[in-house]
């Protein structure tokens, strides 16, 4: 793998992973574009942990707060203003992606992947997208949240355990349809992240031996996690600017022609 490549790949994991786009319908098809065997699980380490930092440095205030709302002698115990969230409702969204993702984890990595399920979870997902981002009141924002809000959108966030459902795409469709608003449901979407991302590396850095066996060089290995890093503080950045005064439409749209360029590309397997 070049340089500019693992760039790429991190430039795709930074976007995607906070777009409502599907990180993991690109990266799959990504080695196919350029031609090459998968990166590998040192290569998906490298990515998540850049996505994984530009969340907990974009957010750093957030998690402060967040921290706070620990029991004690950690925190105070108690919800406070600048708190977006207090922790036990974080922990709550988090245990049904992490029983999902290690239930389905074998076919997560093989029967989902096929092309005909990533173009179509790509498809429903927009079309869900644009529903909830329509059809709905969206006056709530996050001082409103309550805990059957979190296990909703907990619930939503296990649908992207299948590639192209998207794990933002689908917890920003969750909060949109309880109400809230662009802005608070992807902010909650980014923050919900945290967590889960943070399981999947811890999870794929058991697998030492894998790990120790890369064959794509360091410097790779830190381009890409860097690119990730970068690119994902883009996308936070940009998408929370970005909603304040437009719709999700523009994504959908993207969504319906990236299921039709794959059918067309790749085929149906």
């Amino acid at each position: 793998m070049t340089h500019f490549e693992a760039f790429l790949y991190g430039m795709v994991q930074g976007l995607t992973e906070y777009l409502p786009v599907s990180s993991s319908a690109h990266l799959v098809l990504l080695p196919r574009v350029l031609k090459h065997a998968d990166p590998g699980l040192a290569f998906d380490v490298f990515l998540h942990l850049g996505t994984l930092l530009a969340t907990l440095y974009y957010f750093r205030k957030d998690w402060v707060a967040i921290w706070k709302t620990l029991p004690p002698p950690f925190g105070t115990g108690k919800k406070i203003a600048a708190s977006p969230l207090p922790w036990h409702f974080l922990v709550m969204a988090t245990i049904p992606a992490l029983a999902v993702g290690y239930i389905f984890h074998h076919a997560a990595e093989t029967v989902f992947r096929s092309n005909w399920i990533t173009a179509a979870t790509m498809a429903t997902g927009g079309i869900l997208l644009y529903c909830s981002d329509q059809f709905f009141s969206r006056r709530r924002n996050l001082t409103t949240l309550q805990m059957r809000d979190i296990l909703w959108v907990g619930a939503c966030q296990c649908l992207a355990i299948i590639p192209g459902f998207s794990r933002s795409g689908s917890t920003i469709m969750g909060g949109r349809f309880l109400g809230f608003d662009r802005a608070s449901a992807a902010r909650l979407s980014f923050l919900m992240s945290m967590p889960v991302t943070a399981a999947a590396v811890v999870y794929e850095m058991r697998k030492w031996h894998e790990l120790a066996s890369s064959t794509i060089g360091l410097t790779q290995l830190v381009v890409a996690g860097v690119s990730a890093f970068v690119f994902g503080i883009l996308a936070i950045g940009g998408l929370l600017k970005l909603v304040k005064t437009n719709s999700f439409l523009g994504f959908v749209i993207y969504r319906l022609g990236f299921a039709v360029a794959v059918l067309w590309a790749f085929g149906l397997y």
